[in-house]
């Protein structure tokens, strides 16, 4: 078909459009919720079981359940996102995770847990976040008339949810302990799923193919078919796994070996701040080459890795963790609605899950290494490594036409951004247009 330009009258321009319809504020707050919620689970998981009597490796064990569950079922989760509907699989994704989640609370409360219970019920909700996570990103650009500024008002909440979901329960298990917390955050998976199950939705033509396994397959086609997709993905994977990854875990270690605990929580609060400036700067910055604008904001990622390799003073520290937290949030902003926007609705959960799913392989593989690349070479010289990976990943991004030179394209708002019963098509009102490449 022949791509319109935004200046067309029929068109309408999405800054000018109103944002919180009815849908996106009951996904908006869906999400918030959840996503506090989600904040409080290591907490929970921490209190309960080192107050059990059990070794700091029962958590990771936890975690690591539900991690493995997440990551090997997400691309499931797009397939039957098609088949079903991204909004049915939200809403039972959120029941699963919320009968999971009381029973972890029951549990609690009766005493020491058996440890495989703990697992399998972390397991659980590890299976329930894959099958909801693809309708995050599929659902958006139905609800929302501005994919960009729903993006980034979500990522400002998210980020603000996110720092205060572990404060919330570190409070919570003073008072009630980690069965509190946890019925907490099984209230949070209902509220959530009751937000989703009133989101009235047009009808959304379900993808059926031979199986299963021929959807995955026609899914991995159509991430073939996009060059600028695999490209930053596989570009992403070496980012992952050298650059990210790495520092989560060795970012602790060292703010809290130089300093102290309290220290590093106010650093991860410092960077929850400057998620939320990032998100911020994406609601106020339309660059007409997307990508190309968050490839210049992942630079100054490097900041964060070269504040912790040396002993800086705190307020550069501080900086430095403001700085990497910007960076992240604007790539996000800009990556998540390039997805959203240049991938066909019909396409889009199969192909979300695929980088979802390599995502977090690599960012686990990261984490796993970190420590003992650190103990080989030393903590400085590997964050000092991620530092010129960092800059090489970005130049690597820079160096992709496709990558570099994709332009931003609009959905026109589609029938569900205000609708109630009746709407038409969702899957016809989501095609791309070209944007105005003079608007930046």
């Amino acid at each position: 078909m022949t791509a319109k330009r935004s200046t067309d009258p029929a068109i309408p321009d999405p800054t000018e459009t109103p944002l919180w319809n009815r849908n996106f504020r009951l996904f908006f707050f869906a999400r918030t919720v959840a996503r506090f919620g989600d904040g409080m689970v290591p907490v929970a998981l921490a209190a309960g079981l080192l107050d059990a009597g059990h070794g700091a490796s029962s958590v990771s064990f936890a975690l690591g359940a539900w991690m493995v569950c997440f990551a090997g079922f997400v691309l499931f989760g797009g397939v039957l996102a098609d088949r079903f509907t991204p909004r049915r699989m939200m809403v039972l994704a959120d029941v699963t995770r919320l009968f999971a989640t009381a029973a972890l609370a029951v549990i609690f409360v009766a005493g020491a847990p058996p440890l495989w219970l703990v697992y399998a019920l972390s397991a659980i909700n590890g299976l329930g976040a894959a099958l909801f996570q693809p309708g995050v990103a599929s659902m958006l650009p139905v609800l929302s008339p501005d994919v960009q500024r729903g993006n980034a008002v979500l990522r400002v909440a998210e980020s603000l949810a996110t720092m205060a979901g572990p404060a919330a329960a570190g409070a919570l298990a003073g008072f009630g302990g980690p069965g509190t917390i946890f019925a907490v955050n099984a209230a949070t998976f209902g509220v959530s799923g009751i937000c989703l199950f009133l989101v009235r939705m047009a009808t959304m033509k379900a993808v059926r193919g031979d199986s299963m396994l021929a959807e995955l397959i026609g899914g991995w086609r159509e991430f073939r078919a996009r060059s600028w997709l695999w490209g930053v993905i596989a570009i992403w994977s070496v980012y992952g796994i050298t650059v990210l990854g790495p520092l989560v875990p060795l970012e602790a270690v060292v703010v809290t070996e130089r300093h102290s605990s309290a220290m590093f929580g106010l650093m991860m609060t410092v960077q929850g701040a400057g998620n939320v400036a990032g998100g911020l700067l994406a609601l106020r910055l339309r660059p007409a080459r997307p990508l190309f604008a968050g490839t210049v904001a992942l630079f100054a990622v490097a900041a964060n890795l070269l504040v912790l390799a040396y002993d800086v003073p705190l307020p550069l520290l501080a900086a430095g963790f403001f700085v990497g937290g910007v960076a992240l949030a604007f790539w996000l902003v800009m990556w998540s609605t390039t997805v959203q926007t240049m991938i066909p609705p019909e396409a889009l959960n199969r192909l979300h899950s695929y980088d979802v799913a390599g995502s977090l392989i690599m960012l686990a593989v990261g984490r796993a290494l970190a420590g003992p690349a650190a103990e080989a070479f030393g903590t400085r010289e590997v964050l000092v490594g991620g530092a010129v990976v960092n800059v090489l990943v970005c130049a690597a991004l820079f160096a992709v036409r496709p990558i570099r030179e994709l332009k931003r394209v609009v959905r026109p708002p589609g029938p569900s951004s205000n609708a109630g019963p009746g709407a038409g098509r969702a899957d016809s009102a989501a095609r791309p247009t070209a944007e105005d490449s003079s608007q930046t």
